[in-house]
């Protein structure tokens, strides 16, 4: 089994800390290779809807959107982490995302669940906490995927989430959703 990570957040804070407790406790799963992509270390070109994609499914691009799209494919379990911006996920994350598009019909229906953590400063009840978690089930209608969690946390200052050995504890346990 496949598992991909995808790390939304442009520095190592809470969305680092929960990812490192998802590890740990996928650790449980056997057998299963883990591949984490951190969105603002790759090469992703916004979509220009030029639709030469439905061509031959690839992006036409040169950048990383290929081998990122590539892995997608080949999970069967997929991730997003992501801290809030602007009441939505990062944009670093979301150019991933819009490049599904390139193979949204070779990702329609395939057998994956995914898990959606979201870690924002303000409080539970802030719109944030529905918006960002009903876009990625959204996605997974669309697709046919399963929606294994959707967790929200909040976490203000960079090491909330790391002091926070209850919070840890229950990422860590997520792993069980798969």
């Amino acid at each position: 089994m496949k598992a991909l990570l995808f790390n939304g957040s442009p520095r190592k804070g809470n969305t680092c800390a929960a990812l490192d407790a998802l590890k740990k406790g996928m650790e449980n799963i056997g057998d299963l290779e883990i591949q984490e992509v951190m969105a603002a270390d790759v090469s992703v070109s916004p979509c220009m809807a030029c639709d030469l994609c439905d061509s031959d499914g690839h992006c036409v691009f040169e950048d990383d959107t290929n081998d990122v799209v590539d892995a997608v494919l080949a999970a069967d379990i997929i991730v997003f982490a992501t801290p809030v911006y602007w009441w939505g996920m990062t944009a670093q994350l979301k150019v991933i995302i819009d490049k599904f598009y390139s193979r949204s019909k070779r990702l329609k229906d395939l057998k994956k669940k995914v898990g959606v953590l979201v870690i924002g400063e303000a409080g539970q009840d802030d719109p944030q906490y529905e918006l960002i978690p009903k876009q990625f089930a959204c996605i997974c209608d669309y697709l046919g995927w399963e929606m294994a969690f959707s967790k929200t946390y909040t976490a203000a200052a960079v090491d909330d989430l790391a002091n926070s050995g209850e919070t840890i504890k229950e990422i860590g346990e997520l792993w069980k959703a798969f």
